[in-house]
């Protein structure tokens, strides 16, 4: 299908898991897609895996200064964008006892402080029409211990569909959500435990989930797919919640 044709996409964290698998959607749907990163391994593996078309880009996406070089250096190459991808995030889980200022400024900046500059710094160069797609959690809604900052993120990034939606719409910038579930990336193996405790942790997540798996990149990859084209035209300011029913039952 050529659902994108045409279409200039930039997708935040777009060198491995959901965002590199978004990139693929993006390309066989016939979009010009740029990816950003910040490990030289994955930034390389993902311009062989992706092709030399596409545009890669190393950026910390929680570095306030680096989202306004982002924006320019986009812009630059494409002139307009019709469509962006805020997946760029991490996962830090602990106790509340266990938090620090460092640790809760980290989180905090990657996944909500970062994105949000990113989307201002871009304004001046996204189309009319455009589509921003915020890769938010079910963590918004569930009440996961030793998740509290991270939930709080989520939350905060899941607020932002809606009130951007209502600020940005005369623009003709709709902006929705994907909330994913428990799914097969990296992230699992960037929580600086050991392998055995992850593993508990992982099969105890699972066990949450009615379907009784991992949902696989492809599966949001698909539905950000829908959010970025025309086809989802009506949609503004709406969550699309993908986590095999662990938040609904």
């Amino acid at each position: 299908m050529n659902r994108l044709q045409g279409k200039r996409a930039l997708i935040t964290g777009g060198t491995s898991g959901i965002g590199l698998e978004t990139a693929k959607q993006f390309l066989a749907e016939g979009a010009r897609v740029a990816v950003t990163g910040q490990n030289p391994d994955t930034l390389a593996k993902a311009q062989e895996e992706l092709g030399k078309e596409v545009i890669v880009i190393k950026s910390d996406a929680g570095d306030i200064g680096a989202q306004k070089l982002l924006a320019e250096e986009v812009t630059r190459a494409f002139d307009k964008l019709d469509v962006v991808f805020l997946n760029a995030g991490v996962g830090l889980f602990n106790p509340i006892e266990a938090w620090d200022e460092a640790a809760f400024d980290k989180q905090i900046a990657i996944n909500f402080k970062g994105p949000y500059f990113l989307i201002q710094s871009l304004l001046p160069g996204l189309a009319n029409p455009a589509s921003i797609v915020l890769n938010t959690s079910i963590n918004a809604h569930i009440g996961m211990p030793n998740s509290s900052v991270y939930g709080a993120s989520k939350a905060a990034m899941l607020s932002l569909a809606r009130t951007l939606s209502g600020e940005l719409v005369g623009r003709g910038i709709r902006v929705n959500a994907v909330s994913p579930g428990p799914i097969s990336t990296p992230i699992y193996g960037k929580l600086n435990i050991p392998a055995e405790v992850a593993q508990k942790m992982a099969e105890g997540i699972q066990e949450q989930v009615p379907l009784k798996r991992f949902g696989n990149p492809v599966e949001i990859a698909k539905a950000v797919v829908f959010l970025a084209s025309d086809e989802s035209s009506f949609m503004l300011g709406s969550e699309v919640i993908i986590d095999g029913g662990m938040s609904t039952l």
